[in-house]
Order: structure tokens, then C-alpha cells, then sequence
């Protein structure tokens, strides 16, 4: 850990480690609305394309499957040149691929500018918790990453809305470079407070040398525990993505529910998701055990997709479930550090976390595919269903790893 120069709680301590709370998060909840730029104007590139739903999903699929290999790269890369240089260089990548999809004119120019985006999306999980471990007061890095998680969240919240309400009002066209200018501002936040954003790069190539060893050893990623959480992210992320992208069409399709109503709902599931990250994290601090948390939180949030699936709902009713799905899901996710730092063998924080997160990418690169192919069939109503199974093996998923991990640390 970084060695403070005033003594841990002191005012101006605390001032900056808000400071630097708010730029990881506002970078992170950047990264994570840009993520949803593209899937929230599928109902217009559709038309404006003349290309089915999984065509679309194709394009988001390829995004994440570039984001997801680069992952763990990149976080050796943090480890090798700092954690705020690959931060900077990402979201500038990321800025320029959404500048550049506000001026594609064809379908197949999609590809190249969402490989520019990904390529810029990898980064902001090793780079994140990199500077959030090394510039916090450890008293407060519980905070620390509740608001990373938070900040992604609300940046998953707005995008639907904002984007949809753009595209509405001043065309498809326009979305992307309002996101693109918003980004560029807080790339610029980034820059001017670069010397808050401190890392442990040069620790822990201390820290390998001395132990006669390298940083980039595989062998921590591959025990048992370690798999069961990359696969256990790949589903918690099937879920979210799966909904983010196609929930609004979903609705539509399977009820005739309006689209307005259907972004409604969407918007409805991420904020009480928000909510629900808070909440989680203050019932986890107090004691409440990670099992009772996932399996509550995941088999909750699968009964009320069931619900939706085959209940034709009011609108009022139908936002309030979608809402209360989003909340208890939301509720299980600072339950997710937990496990995984349960499952990660000492010394290998770095790598472990690189290769977990990018679990959460190849859910993402497979849900758009499946959801996209259940929609062009005409089977909506197993979207929803889709994504309830996906839950309930995410709770096995996460439980068999808590178990392991807790018989390992008992040996």
C-alpha cells in the first residue's frame, strides 16, 4: 500500500480520498454508459440498417469478446507502466470509439469502431481497483469500491434514457457524439488530477523480484475457486447485459408494450440495482453471510423474471417487479469482491482480479447472441426465462465457491 503523507483520517485525507473516489467513479460509470450507447439505439439502427436484432447482437458480442481478451493484458500492463497512464489511455480510446460510431453510415462500419471501443473498454477494472487500493485510506476502501460499483451502475442507468431521448429528438447520430463530448470532459477531469491517482506498479515489480519470481505467472488463475468465479461473473453478467440490451424489446415484442414504457422499466431495473449495491454492501459489512446474500439476492431476482415472463402486467406493476428484480440482484454485487478474495491465493490479487472481471465480458459477448436469436425466432417469452435459469446457476456457482474457499483456508 501506498504510505500516506498526513496520517490517516485527518480532513484533508479524507478530502482527497473523495476526490479520488469521484474521478475512478465518474471514469468507471463513463465506461460503463458507453457500454450501452450502441445497444440503446438498436431500435433505430435496426430501421436505419435494414439488420435483424441478432445482427446487432453480433456487433455488441465482437465488443466484449475484444474487451474480455485484453482484459487480464492489460492489467499486466497496469503492473508494468501505472495504473493512471493505461486509465488516461483508455477512456481516451474508448472516447474516440464513440465519436466515431456518431458517423457510421453502414452497418458494417460497426465492427471496426465498436474493436476501437472495446480495445478501450478493457482497462478500467485492473486500472480501477489498482488506484483505489494504492490512494484510499484502507479505513475507507470498502467505500471505495461501493462507489466504483455504484458510479458503473448509474452510468448503466442513464444511457438507455439519454440516449434513447437524443436519438428521439435529434436523430441516432447525435447520441454517440453527446456521449463522446461527456466522456472527453471527465477524460479531462482525469488529466488535470493525474497526480491523485497514485498505483503500486513499482511494488509489485518489487515485490516479484524479490521473490524471485514474475508477476505474470498463470498458476493462481487456474485453481478450481478461481474458474468457478470467472464463471460465476460470466453469469452475473449474461443477466445484465442480456436485460440492458434487450429488455425494452423484449417487452415489446412478447406484451406490445411501448417502448417508452419498456426503457422505463429498464431504467426502473438499474437504478433499484444502484440502490440495491448500497444496501448489499451495508448488510455484508454487518456480518450478514455472502451465501444467504447471493442465494436471496440471484433466486429472488428469478422468481420475479419468471413472473414477467408469463404476466401480462399494468405498467405501474410491470416497472415495480422489473424494479424489485433489479434491487435484489443488485443487492448480491459487493458480495462478489468478497468471494473473490476468499478464492485468490496471496500475492496474486493483480491477476486474479484481471481474470475474474473479464468473466463479466465473455457474459456479455454470449447473452446478446443467444437473447438476439431467441427475439428473431419469435420466442420472447424465453428471454426472460433464459435469463432466470442463468441466475439460479449463478447461485449454485457462487456457493460451491465460497464453499471451497472455505474449506481451503480450514486445511
Amino acid at each position: 500500500m501506498t504510505d500516506f503523507a498526513l496520517p490517516a483520517g485527518q480532513p484533508t485525507t479524507q478530502n482527497r480520498d473523495i476526490k479520488v473516489m469521484a474521478l475512478v467513479g465518474a471514469a468507471h460509470g463513463c465506461s460503463h454508459f458507453f457500454q450501452l450507447v450502441l445497444p440503446s439505439l438498436f431500435p433505430f439502427l435496426k430501421d436505419a440498417f435494414q439488420v435483424s436484432y441478432t445482427e446487432l447482437g453480433v456487433v455488441t458480442t465482437m465488443f466484449y469478446v475484444i474487451s474480455g481478451l485484453l482484459q487480464t493484458p492489460a492489467g499486466y500492463l497496469v503492473d508494468r507502466i501505472g495504473a493512471r497512464n493505461v486509465l488516461i489511455g483508455g477512456l481516451g480510446i474508448f472516447c474516440v470509439g464513440i465519436l466515431l460510431l456518431s458517423l457510421v453510415p453502414a452497418y458494417w462500419m460497426l465492427f471496426p469502431v465498436m474493436l476501437i471501443a472495446g480495445l478501450g473498454n478493457c482497462v478500467f477494472h485492473p486500472a480501477d481497483y489498482s488506484i483505489l487500493s494504492a490512494s484510499i485510506d484502507p479505513k475507507r476502501l470498502g467505500m471505495a469500491y461501493g462507489t466504483h460499483t455504484f458510479g458503473g451502475n448509474i452510468g448503466w442507468a442513464l444511457a438507455p434514457a439519454l440516449m434513447g431521448g437524443v436519438a428521439s429528438f435529434a436523430g441516432w447520430h447525435a447520441a454517440p457524439a453527446v456521449a463522446a463530448v461527456v466522456g472527453l470532459g471527465i477524460l479531462a477531469a482525469l488529466v488535470l488530477n493525474r497526480d491523485l491517482l497514485k498505483d503500486d506498479a513499482a511494488a509489485t515489480r518489487r515485490e516479484a523480484r524479490s521473490a524471485g519470481g514474475s508477476a505474470a505467472t498463470l498458476g493462481p488463475l487456474l485453481t478450481l475457486p478461481v474458474m468457478m468465479c470467472f464463471i460465476y461473473f460470466m453469469f452475473n453478467s449474461t443477466v445484465s447485459i442480456g436485460l440492458q440490451n434487450f429488455l425494452p424489446a423484449t417487452l415489446q415484442t412478447l406484451f406490445d408494450t411501448p417502448l417508452a414504457i419498456g426503457t422505463m422499466a429498464l431504467t426502473g431495473f438499474l437504478l433499484a440495482s444502484a440502490i440495491g449495491i448500497i444496501m448489499g454492501g451495508w448488510a455484508a459489512d454487518r456480518g450478514m453471510k455472502v451465501e444467504v446474500i447471493v442465494m436471496a439476492g440471484m433466486l429472488g431476482g428469478a422468481a420475479l423474471m419468471l413472473v414477467v415472463a408469463f404476466i401480462n402486467l399494468p405498467t405501474a406493476l410491470l416497472v415495480g417487479v422489473i424494479s424489485a428484480a433489479g434491487f435484489l440482484i443488485g443487492f448480491t454485487v459487493p458480495s462478489r469482491d468478497l468471494i473473490v478474495r476468499g478464492a485468490t491465493p496471496k500475492g496474486a490479487s493483480g491477476r486474479v482480479f484481471g481474470f475474474v472481471y473479464s468473466g463479466l465480458d465473455a457474459g456479455s459477448a454470449i447473452a446478446p447472441l443467444v437473447i438476439g436469436q431467441l427475439l428473431d425466432h419469435g420466442h420472447a417469452d424465453m428471454v426472460l426465462v433464459f435469463v432466470a435459469a442463468v441466475l439460479a446457476c449463478g447461485t449454485l456457482t457462487a456457493i460451491t465457491v465460497r464453499s471451497r474457499s472455505q474449506a481451503s483456508q480450514s486445511t
